[in-house]
C-alpha cells in the first residue's frame, strides 16, 4: 500500500463502456454495437484507458456470449485505435451460461485477455480440475485471465485453489467488486479494506470496480492503495462531484486527472500488454 501520496508504478486504467444488463435506456451514449464500441474506445482511449473491458450484444441488445460478435467488436477497436488499445472480452452468464459455454467461447476467440468470475467457471469443488485444466490451455496461448472476486469469502478460496495448485498462477490479476450486494448496489472506498485484510500482503496485481455513484472515489482509494481501476457506464453513471456523467471517457478522464494529481502515470496500452504478459507465469 503506498504511503507517501505517490506510486512509482503506473495505473491502469480499464474502461468497461456497456456491460450485460444496461442499455440506451439507462444512457443515451452506451455503446451497444461493434462500430458504437469502436467509436467509444477511441474516445476512451484519448482520456486515458489502455484496456477496453467489452461485452457483446445480441440483435435485440441482449448479453451474449457469441465468439463471432466478439471477433468482430474487438476487430473493430483494434482498427479504430490503430491496435493501442487492448481488448479484454469477459465470460460473465449472467444466469445463461454454464462453465463449459463459458470456456468455450474464449478457446474460440483467443483474445489477449479475459475476464472470468470465479464462481461462475468453478462453482465447487467437482470443476476445479476442469478449471486448473482451462488455465493451463491459457497459458500456453498465451490468453491473461482476470479473475473476478465478488466477496472475501471468494477471495480466500482463489488462494485456496491457487494454494492446491489449481489455479497455477505465482502473479494472478485479480478484481474485487465494490457494492455488488450492497443496498441499492452502492459502493463505498471503506468496502476496499475488507479485500485488502483477505489478500494480507501477497503481492499480487488487483484492481477495482465499483457500482454506483461513489465509483470514482472508490477508484481513487484503489490507486491511494496500489492497486489499479475499471471505470465505465457498466457500474456507474457519475462523475466524482455525483454529476451525471455524459460518455464514457468523461469518467476515464475523471479518474486520469486523479490518478496524476496523486502523482502516477497513467499506464499505456504497451505498459498495459506486458503488465498482462507478467500475469500468465
Amino acid at each position: 500500500m503506498s504511503t507517501t501520496g505517490t506510486r512509482s508504478d503506473p495505473v491502469m486504467i480499464m474502461v468497461a463502456p456497456n456491460g450485460a444488463r444496461r442499455t440506451k435506456a439507462d444512457h443515451p451514449a452506451l455503446p451497444m454495437t461493434a462500430q458504437e464500441i469502436a467509436e467509444d474506445a477511441v474516445r476512451c482511449r484519448a482520456a486515458g484507458a489502455s484496456v477496453i473491458h467489452m461485452h457483446v450484444r445480441d440483435d435485440a441488445g441482449g448479453h451474449v456470449l457469441d465468439a463471432e460478435r466478439y471477433m468482430r467488436a474487438t476487430q473493430a477497436v483494434e482498427a479504430a485505435t490503430n491496435g493501442d488499445m487492448v481488448v479484454q472480452i469477459t465470460t460473465e452468464a449472467v444466469g445463461i451460461y454454464a462453465p463449459d459455454e463459458q470456456m468455450a467461447v474464449v478457446r474460440e476467440v483467443n483474445p489477449v485477455s479475459v475476464s472470468m468470475g470465479l464462481r461462475e467457471l468453478a462453482p465447487d469443488d467437482s470443476h476445479a480440475q476442469i478449471l486448473r485444466s482451462f488455465c493451463v490451455w491459457m497459458q500456453v496461448n498465451r490468453i491473461a485471465p482476470q479473475f473476478i472476486l465478488y466477496d472475501t469469502d471468494d477471495v480466500d478460496r482463489f488462494f485456496a485453489l491457487r494454494d492446491a495448485d489449481v489455479i497455477p498462477y505465482t502473479n494472478p490479476f485479480l478484481l474485487f467488486v465494490l457494492g455488488r450486494y450492497a443496498a441499492d448496489q452502492q459502493s463505498e472506498p471503506g468496502d476496499l479494506v475488507p479485500y485488502l485484510e483477505a489478500l494480507g500482503g501477497r503481492d499480487v496485481p488487483w484492481a477495482v470496480c465499483a457500482f454506483g455513484k461513489n465509483g470514482p472515489a472508490c477508484a481513487l482509494a484503489a490507486v491511494k492503495a496500489g492497486g489499479h481501476v475499471r471505470i465505465g457506464f457498466e457500474n456507474n453513471l457519475h462523475m466524482p462531484d455525483g454529476s451525471a456523467a455524459a460518455s464514457n471517457a468523461d469518467l476515464v478522464a475523471a479518474v486520469a486527472e486523479e490518478v496524476r494529481a496523486f502523482g502516477a502515470d497513467v499506464m499505456s496500452a504497451g505498459e498495459a500488454r506486458a503488465f498482462l504478459a507478467e500475469t500468465l507465469v
